[in-house]
């Protein structure tokens, strides 16, 4: 398990696979398995069976994993895509936009 260079929050862009250059919002991070849930991205269909919380059951869309390998954060500054960077500024660890030189 590595230190990982997003966090639930960070809008994210995808860069490979079936759907990439789409944009969205990191909803949740799994770190063991290196992987994200990007909002709006990566759509299954999941069958799921009848509970009290959805009491018809069927077919629902909900998103699936992506490896964060195929993640590039985008800068809030420019909008464009970035790497991210870690160094210690006023005594905190921070992470850091490698284009633009900013804190995230």
């Amino acid at each position: 398990m590595s230190k990982l260079k997003i966090k639930t929050g960070d809008t994210v862009r995808i860069i490979a696979g079936d759907h990439k250059n789409t944009e969205g919002k990191i909803l949740s991070v799994d770190k063991i398995k290196n992987r994200a849930i990007v909002e709006g991205a990566n759509m299954v269909s999941k069958h799921e069976k009848p509970s009290a919380k959805n009491p018809q059951g069927g077919i629902v869309k909900k998103e699936a994993p992506i490896h964060i390998s195929n993640l590039a954060l985008i800068d809030a500054k420019s909008g464009d895509s970035t790497r991210v960077g870690f160094e210690v500024r006023e005594g905190k660890k921070v992470r850091f936009s490698k284009k633009s030189n900013e804190v995230i």
